[in-house]
């Protein structure tokens, strides 16, 4: 009886190495993955990035438009015109100052001849007051700017948040699979040694055909584990802009052997959450607003001076300059100025009200991440020692099913308990992952595994 066990125990060794050997040769075909690789390429070419990044260099190009009104503007046009009408030609002969005695005849005046006039003028306008409009508009642009830059880091560590999270749910998936595969060779191996042992008239038909449900059961898991392997293998793929159906050799990031230091976490948030700062910028750019729509209540002086040549087919051409300063005031729109000036004020109403939200909520988040994580700490612990004593029990009733002093029900117990059990411990492993990358982002701190 015990000597045809043994006999069988070379050819499942062989199985089982030759199993170890084919998955080990196909891992290898596959590239290795860490995950400071996956932010950093998702941070390298995520469509999402590329955008925040050009809104805010985007954003950068207001502020100089702004500036531009603190300097004069000067511009040249060239004109080309021919006609006969009255006007056209009375104005462009005093222009070209070739005005003569006969062109104050009657039959001139009414139907003069066609004329052409070339005109080159340069003109020269600046603002030297305008109420503090400009002011504003560069504040304002200089906030928008810097509320763009604040955009691009919160995108950057969400980025880098939502590529941990999909590292680890697709670590999590393949460490299913894995466990789900060798799960199925174990029930396979489980029926042979059923089988052996009903076939020696140690064991009954009853534990062959538990063992062979228990092998179904196992490969239907199996097959789904592969399915939702897949499925987070493409998501990640999404999220670092890579073909979807590529595929990784993933390598289990290393676990913080301590706790991450979360008592200045809640001061770090409110310095440095780029939602804080953008939340205080949109203050600061609703009081710059509120300021612009004021100006408009106020007198505007611009100074103008150009120059120009008009030349026909009389003569040489000529040239004439004028200057100027002009004041304009808005006495009355409608209401609309006044109206502009409520909207403005309401506006930095809200922007305080919204600031005010925004540090709740991170406190909040803060708050939550801190608890999270600290779970998912405790739970690692007790993920790791659940497994070592599963595989411990695993084993234990394997060789006393063997011995014939243990049923087929315990056995089969006992591999999905560990199958379990290593599930949750990469669970908890991946929850951990993914709760320190929280918590730096949370806290306002550079996201990296």
């Amino acid at each position: 009886m015990n000597t045809g066990m043994t006999t069988h125990r070379p050819i499942r060794i062989a199985l089982l190495l030759a199993v170890f050997a084919f998955s080990s040769a196909a891992g290898h075909a596959q590239e290795r993955l860490t995950l400071a690789h996956s932010i950093e390429a998702t941070l390298s070419t995520n469509p999402q990035l590329v955008a925040a990044r050009a809104a805010s260099g985007e954003a950068g190009q207001q502020r100089p438009q702004a500036q531009a009104g603190f300097l004069p503007r000067v511009d040249f046009t060239q004109s080309w015109q021919r006609g006969d009408q009255p006007v056209f030609v009375f104005g462009s002969l005093l222009a070209q100052r070739q005005f003569a005695q006969a062109d104050f005849a009657l039959g001139p005046l009414n139907n003069p001849a066609a004329l052409t006039n070339w005109r080159t003028a340069l003109s020269v306008e600046h603002v030297l007051f305008d109420g503090g409009r400009t002011r504003a508009a560069v504040r304002t642009a200089s906030l928008a700017a810097a509320e763009a830059q604040a955009g691009e880091r919160q995108t950057r560590n969400d980025l880098a948040l939502t590529a941990t999270r999909a590292y680890g749910q697709a670590l999590y998936a393949a460490a299913g699979r894995t466990a789900a595969d060798s799960a199925v060779t174990a029930a396979a191996e489980n029926v042979r040694t059923a089988e052996a042992r009903r076939d020696a008239g140690t064991g009954t038909e009853a534990d062959v055909l538990s063992m062979r449900v228990h092998l179904a059961q196992m490969r239907a898991r199996a097959i789904d584990a592969a399915g939702a392997a897949r499925i987070a293998m493409a998501d990640l793929n999404r999220v670092m802009n890579t073909p979807l159906d590529r595929e990784w050799m993933l390598e289990e990031p290393a676990v913080a052997a301590s706790a991450s230091d979360s008592s200045m976490a809640m001061e770090d948030a409110l310095k440095r959450r780029p939602e804080v700062e953008q939340a205080a910028l949109r203050q600061d750019v609703s009081r710059a607003l509120w300021q612009s729509a004021r100006s408009v209540l106020l007198p505007q002086m611009v100074a103008m001076g150009g120059y120009e040549w008009n030349d026909g087919n009389r003569g040489t051409p000529a040239g004439s300059w004028v200057a100027g300063v002009t004041v304009r005031m808005s006495v009355f729109a409608g209401g609309a100025n006044l109206a502009r000036i409520r909207q403005a004020s309401f506006a930095v109403r809200r922007s305080l009200a919204e600031a005010s939200r925004v540090e709740t909520d991170v406190r909040f988040e803060v708050l939550s991440a801190v608890e999270q994580l600290a779970a998912a700490r405790a739970r690692q612990e007790i993920g790791r020692a659940t497994v070592t004593q599963a595989r411990e029990s695993q084993r234990i009733i394997r060789d006393r099913y063997e011995a014939g002093i243990a049923p087929a029900a315990d056995v089969i117990r006992a591999a999905t308990a560990v199958l379990d059990a290593e599930a949750q411990r990469i669970d908890a492993v991946v929850d951990l992952i993914v709760g320190e990358a929280a918590l730096r982002r949370a806290a306002g701190q550079e996201v990296h595994p």
